[in-house]
């Protein structure tokens, strides 16, 4: 897959590199770190990175704003995005070619090319090895590039501590951490959080409920939100806070926005996909999100979570 990738890439002088909505730093990293790679490799091409701006990760890079006209006769490459519905821009179906490069459990496998790899600990990673397969055919990393790949791998292994960092996820961040950049500005700007959302993580930290199978559920209500002036994506931030309790083994978030509740769900052992996909959503088998329509979903979602734990799914 990779060789077929690197073909296409060498074909097509408009390249349009796409991400899921709601990003993360992966869906940053491994977005802007193959674009800055496809720039450094080939500057006679034409190289972009398109999506809805996500100004928390501004300190990333900003999202290029380019017109449809631009994707006639252009190589579309997504990253981190598992289904096609949660692909940012859906002018990506404009482009001649299509390529999915993805971590996440291949439950829809669209494009022209797809390249999945579930045993990578996130996209950047992928991007990275990309990088090495064809450093031989002329793929060049600058210091950006290696800024952006490390940060996404940082982000989605939870600074090297979820169960998906490998072997190979420590020797490429080794590799990467040899480039100009500054992880202490980067780790800075990725984990420090403005007040207002401080106070929410305490409001989270002592409102929770534990429940006695080792579930735990939060439930963020627009009221709520508004009273600490947090935005959903803002809130979202916090998913993680709860992994430190004793006794977890997985837990819940419902964070209300105008027109639906997202589902943010996380696990220390059980396989929480399978809860997602029963309510149209889908992520890996640790950290997976759905979008419900109410707060009766919000229930149910919390039953079929309660099952899984209780093993009587």
């Amino acid at each position: 897959m990779k060789e077929k990738i690197l073909e296409a890439i060498k074909q097509y002088e408009t390249i349009i590199v796409h991400r899921h909505v709601r990003p993360d730093p992966d869906a940053y990293g491994s977005q802007g770190g193959l674009v800055e790679i496809l720039k450094e490799s080939f500057p006679e091409k034409h190289i972009f990175a398109v999506g809805q701006d996500e100004p928390t990760l501004h300190y990333m890079f900003t999202p290029d704003v380019i017109d449809d006209e631009v994707y006639k006769g252009a190589l579309v490459i997504v990253c981190d995005t598992a289904n096609a519905e949660r692909i940012c821009d859906l002018r990506y179906k404009m482009g001649e070619k299509l390529i999915k490069i993805d971590h996440h459990p291949n439950e829809e496998p669209y494009g022209d090319v797809l390249w999945v790899d579930t045993t990578a600990s996130s996209c950047s990673e992928m991007i990275y090895e990309f990088y090495l397969f064809g450093k031989e055919q002329g793929l060049k990393l600058n210091d950006e590039a290696a800024r952006l790949l490390f940060a996404g791998i940082v982000g989605d292994t939870g600074r090297f501590l979820f169960p998906s960092t490998t072997e190979k996820t420590f020797i490429y961040a080794g590799e990467l951490i040899h480039y100009q950049f500054s992880r202490t500005e980067l780790f800075d700007k990725m984990y420090e959080l403005e007040p207002n959302i401080i106070k929410l993580k305490g409001y989270v930290l002592q409102s929770f409920e534990f429940q006695t199978n080792g579930v735990a559920v939060v439930k963020l209500t627009n009221e709520l939100l508004d009273q600490y002036q947090v935005n959903p994506t803002e809130a979202s931030l916090l998913v993680g806070v709860l992994g430190d309790v004793k006794g977890m083994k997985a837990w819940v978030f419902f964070i209300e926005e105008k027109d639906q509740i997202r589902v943010r769900l996380r696990s220390k052992g059980p396989v929480i996909n399978k809860v997602a996909r029963k309510f149209n959503g889908g992520g890996h088998p640790l950290a997976a999100g759905a979008s419900i329509r109410s707060w009766d979903e919000a229930t149910d979602v919390l039953n079929e979570l309660n099952k899984l734990v209780s093993g009587t799914m």
